[in-house]
Protein backbone atom coordinates (compact mmCIF):
# COMPACT_ATOMS: atom_id res chain seq x y z
CA UNK A 1 0.00 0.00 0.00
CA UNK A 2 1.58 3.52 -0.82
CA UNK A 3 -0.08 6.55 -0.03
CA UNK A 4 -3.25 5.19 0.99
CA UNK A 5 -3.81 3.15 -2.15
CA UNK A 6 -4.19 -0.67 -2.66
CA UNK A 7 -3.08 -2.54 -5.83
CA UNK A 8 -5.32 -5.18 -6.04
CA UNK A 9 -5.35 -8.46 -8.07
CA UNK A 10 -7.15 -7.05 -11.37
CA UNK A 11 -4.06 -4.19 -11.68
CA UNK A 12 -6.50 -1.63 -10.20
CA UNK A 13 -5.57 0.47 -7.55
CA UNK A 14 -7.95 1.64 -5.01
CA UNK A 15 -8.25 3.82 -1.38
CA UNK A 16 -7.32 1.86 1.45
CA UNK A 17 -10.47 1.74 3.34
CA UNK A 18 -12.35 -1.21 1.94
CA UNK A 19 -9.47 -3.04 1.76
CA UNK A 20 -9.45 -6.36 0.34
CA UNK A 21 -13.47 -7.51 1.59
CA UNK A 22 -14.79 -8.10 -1.82
CA UNK A 23 -18.31 -6.49 -0.29
CA UNK A 24 -16.52 -3.49 0.57
CA UNK A 25 -14.85 -3.21 -2.54
CA UNK A 26 -17.64 -3.06 -4.53
CA UNK A 27 -18.92 -0.90 -2.83
CA UNK A 28 -16.00 1.21 -3.29
CA UNK A 29 -16.20 0.81 -6.85
CA UNK A 30 -19.64 0.81 -7.47
CA UNK A 31 -21.39 3.55 -5.22
CA UNK A 32 -19.55 5.65 -3.29
CA UNK A 33 -18.82 8.81 -4.43
CA UNK A 34 -21.13 8.34 -7.02
CA UNK A 35 -23.46 11.56 -7.46
CA UNK A 36 -26.76 11.13 -5.87
CA UNK A 37 -29.92 12.89 -6.39
CA UNK A 38 -32.56 10.32 -5.48
CA UNK A 39 -34.85 12.40 -2.79
CA UNK A 40 -35.48 9.28 -0.89
CA UNK A 41 -32.53 7.25 -1.47
CA UNK A 42 -30.11 10.13 0.34
CA UNK A 43 -32.48 10.05 3.20
CA UNK A 44 -31.24 6.37 3.27
CA UNK A 45 -27.67 7.00 3.23
CA UNK A 46 -28.02 10.04 5.65
CA UNK A 47 -30.03 7.80 8.16
CA UNK A 48 -27.82 5.02 8.13
CA UNK A 49 -24.68 7.33 8.36
CA UNK A 50 -26.45 8.60 11.59
CA UNK A 51 -26.51 4.90 12.66
CA UNK A 52 -22.54 4.30 11.60
CA UNK A 53 -21.86 7.04 14.60
CA UNK A 54 -19.68 4.65 17.14
CA UNK A 55 -19.52 2.09 14.77
CA UNK A 56 -17.68 0.76 11.35
CA UNK A 57 -19.15 1.79 8.21
CA UNK A 58 -19.09 -1.86 7.17
CA UNK A 59 -21.01 -3.15 9.94
CA UNK A 60 -23.83 -0.82 8.98
CA UNK A 61 -23.19 -2.16 5.10
CA UNK A 62 -23.55 -5.54 5.95
CA UNK A 63 -26.54 -4.86 7.86
CA UNK A 64 -28.59 -2.45 5.12
CA UNK A 65 -30.84 -4.80 3.95
CA UNK A 66 -31.95 -5.64 7.84
CA UNK A 67 -32.51 -1.89 8.27
CA UNK A 68 -34.57 -1.67 4.71
CA UNK A 69 -36.93 -4.08 6.31
CA UNK A 70 -36.76 -3.04 9.53
CA UNK A 71 -37.34 0.97 8.11
CA UNK A 72 -40.04 0.42 5.73
CA UNK A 73 -37.56 0.65 2.72
CA UNK A 74 -36.95 4.20 4.30
CA UNK A 75 -39.39 5.36 2.54
CA UNK A 76 -40.33 8.29 5.01
CA UNK A 77 -44.49 8.42 4.72
CA UNK A 78 -44.68 5.38 6.10
CA UNK A 79 -41.55 5.86 9.17
CA UNK A 80 -43.29 8.82 10.37
CA UNK A 81 -46.18 6.71 11.45
CA UNK A 82 -44.56 4.41 14.14
CA UNK A 83 -45.36 4.44 17.25
CA UNK A 84 -44.33 3.42 20.58
CA UNK A 85 -44.75 -0.05 20.07
CA UNK A 86 -43.18 0.15 16.78
CA UNK A 87 -40.29 1.43 18.27
CA UNK A 88 -39.63 -1.15 21.22
CA UNK A 89 -40.13 -4.17 18.46
CA UNK A 90 -37.13 -2.40 16.72
CA UNK A 91 -35.29 -2.53 19.85
CA UNK A 92 -35.34 -6.59 19.75
CA UNK A 93 -34.65 -6.54 16.10
CA UNK A 94 -31.13 -7.93 16.17
CA UNK A 95 -30.62 -7.30 12.48
CA UNK A 96 -30.33 -3.92 12.95
CA UNK A 97 -28.20 -1.13 15.48
CA UNK A 98 -30.56 -1.60 18.38
CA UNK A 99 -29.72 1.74 19.91
CA UNK A 100 -33.30 4.17 20.94
CA UNK A 101 -31.89 7.39 20.36
CA UNK A 102 -30.89 6.63 16.92
CA UNK A 103 -34.57 4.32 15.95
CA UNK A 104 -36.31 7.67 17.37
CA UNK A 105 -33.81 10.41 15.15
CA UNK A 106 -34.98 8.27 12.68
CA UNK A 107 -38.67 9.16 13.01
CA UNK A 108 -37.81 12.63 13.80
CA UNK A 109 -35.98 12.89 10.14
CA UNK A 110 -38.48 11.42 8.52
CA UNK A 111 -40.55 14.12 9.91
CA UNK A 112 -37.94 16.58 8.60
CA UNK A 113 -37.65 15.20 5.42
CA UNK A 114 -41.36 15.40 4.85
CA UNK A 115 -41.60 18.93 5.10
CA UNK A 116 -38.54 20.05 3.29
CA UNK A 117 -40.05 17.85 0.48
CA UNK A 118 -42.64 20.59 0.42
CA UNK A 119 -40.61 23.39 0.12
CA UNK A 120 -38.45 21.86 -2.67
CA UNK A 121 -36.87 18.41 -1.90
CA UNK A 122 -34.67 16.71 -0.04
CA UNK A 123 -32.67 16.75 -2.77
CA UNK A 124 -32.18 20.54 -3.64
CA UNK A 125 -31.77 21.49 0.04
CA UNK A 126 -28.68 19.28 0.20
CA UNK A 127 -26.86 19.95 -3.35
CA UNK A 128 -27.61 23.41 -3.15
CA UNK A 129 -25.53 23.86 -0.45
CA UNK A 130 -22.66 23.19 -3.39
CA UNK A 131 -24.67 24.85 -5.99
CA UNK A 132 -25.34 21.30 -7.59
CA UNK A 133 -22.12 20.63 -8.41
CA UNK A 134 -19.91 17.54 -6.74
CA UNK A 135 -16.65 19.09 -5.19
CA UNK A 136 -13.24 17.66 -6.77
CA UNK A 137 -10.86 17.75 -3.51
CA UNK A 138 -7.85 15.83 -6.05
CA UNK A 139 -6.05 13.91 -3.08
CA UNK A 140 -2.91 12.34 -3.18
CA UNK A 141 -2.52 11.10 -0.21
CA UNK A 142 -4.68 9.54 2.91
CA UNK A 143 -3.37 12.13 5.30
CA UNK A 144 -5.22 14.94 3.06
CA UNK A 145 -8.61 13.22 3.52
CA UNK A 146 -10.68 15.73 6.29
CA UNK A 147 -13.45 14.86 8.59
CA UNK A 148 -15.43 17.30 8.00
CA UNK A 149 -15.44 20.93 6.24
CA UNK A 150 -17.21 24.21 6.54
CA UNK A 151 -19.45 22.67 3.97
CA UNK A 152 -20.41 19.82 6.20
CA UNK A 153 -20.64 22.11 9.22
CA UNK A 154 -23.17 24.05 7.44
CA UNK A 155 -25.53 21.60 6.26
CA UNK A 156 -24.94 20.20 9.82
CA UNK A 157 -26.32 23.15 11.44
CA UNK A 158 -29.04 22.92 8.79
CA UNK A 159 -30.42 19.60 9.19
CA UNK A 160 -30.63 19.66 12.91
CA UNK A 161 -32.71 23.41 12.24
CA UNK A 162 -34.91 20.99 10.87
CA UNK A 163 -35.04 18.36 13.12
CA UNK A 164 -32.45 15.76 11.89
CA UNK A 165 -30.31 14.23 14.70
CA UNK A 166 -27.06 12.48 14.59
CA UNK A 167 -25.81 14.91 11.64
CA UNK A 168 -23.01 16.31 13.36
CA UNK A 169 -20.42 17.82 10.43
CA UNK A 170 -18.08 14.52 10.16
CA UNK A 171 -21.55 12.50 9.84
CA UNK A 172 -22.33 14.61 7.27
CA UNK A 173 -19.22 14.62 5.79
CA UNK A 174 -18.66 11.33 5.60
CA UNK A 175 -22.76 11.06 3.94
CA UNK A 176 -21.11 13.86 1.30
CA UNK A 177 -18.24 11.71 -0.06
CA UNK A 178 -20.42 8.50 -0.23
CA UNK A 179 -23.00 10.30 -1.93
CA UNK A 180 -20.79 12.16 -4.73
CA UNK A 181 -21.11 15.64 -3.07
CA UNK A 182 -17.42 15.51 -2.63
CA UNK A 183 -15.57 12.97 -4.92
CA UNK A 184 -12.89 11.88 -2.01
CA UNK A 185 -11.55 8.82 -4.08
CA UNK A 186 -7.82 9.38 -4.21
CA UNK A 187 -6.53 10.47 -7.39
CA UNK A 188 -4.54 7.61 -7.91
CA UNK A 189 -7.41 5.59 -7.34
CA UNK A 190 -9.20 4.29 -10.69
CA UNK A 191 -12.37 5.38 -9.23
CA UNK A 192 -11.79 8.94 -9.17
CA UNK A 193 -11.58 9.88 -12.92
CA UNK A 194 -14.76 7.71 -13.39
CA UNK A 195 -16.42 9.66 -10.70
CA UNK A 196 -14.92 12.92 -11.57
CA UNK A 197 -16.44 12.05 -15.76
CA UNK A 198 -19.75 11.31 -14.00
CA UNK A 199 -20.03 14.99 -12.15
CA UNK A 200 -18.64 16.31 -15.73
CA UNK A 201 -22.19 14.91 -16.74
CA UNK A 202 -24.06 17.29 -14.80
Amino acid sequence: MTDGLILHPDNKHRCWWPGTDPFYVAYHDTEWGVPEFDDRALFEKLILDGFQAGLSWITILRKRENFRTAFAGFEPEKIVRFDQKKVEALMLDTGIVRNRAKIEATIAGARAWLAIQERGGFSHFLWNFIDGRPIQNNLKSRSQVQAETDVSKRISKALRAEGFNFVGPTIVYAFMQAVGMANDHLVGCYRHAECAALAEKL
